[in-house]
C-alpha cells in the first residue's frame, strides 16, 4: 500500500479519506459535492404562506417590502432575492 500511495502521489492520510468514502458512498462517494444549504432553509412552508398571502393582499409590494414583513412578523432576515426566488417556484408548480 505505501508504495501505491506514493506512486499516485498521495498521502496516507488522502488514501484513507478516500478509502472510507468509496465504501461508505461507493464509486460516487469519491466525486466531490456541493457545499451549502440545499433548499431555502429560511424559508418554511409558513413563511411561504405568509409572503404569498401579503402579496395577494397588496400585488405592488417588492421584494424588499415582503423581507421587512417576513422580519417583523418571524424575526427572520431573509434576502429579497430569495423571496423573489421562492415565489418564483411556487408560480412554476401551479401551472
Amino acid at each position: 500500500m505505501t508504495e501505491s500511495v506514493a506512486a499516485f502521489g498521495f498521502s496516507r492520510p488522502a488514501f484513507y479519506e478516500a478509502k472510507a468514502a468509496l465504501e461508505r458512498g461507493g464509486l460516487p462517494g469519491l466525486l466531490p459535492r456541493k457545499r451549502g444549504p440545499r433548499s431555502g432553509h429560511k424559508l418554511t412552508d409558513d413563511v411561504i404562506a405568509f409572503v404569498q398571502e401579503m402579496r395577494a393582499r397588496d400585488a405592488a409590494l417588492r421584494p424588499a417590502e415582503l423581507a421587512m414583513l417576513v422580519l417583523e412578523r418571524f424575526g427572520i432576515s431573509v434576502h429579497p432575492r430569495s423571496i423573489e426566488r421562492a415565489l418564483a417556484r411556487q408560480g412554476k408548480k401551479r401551472r
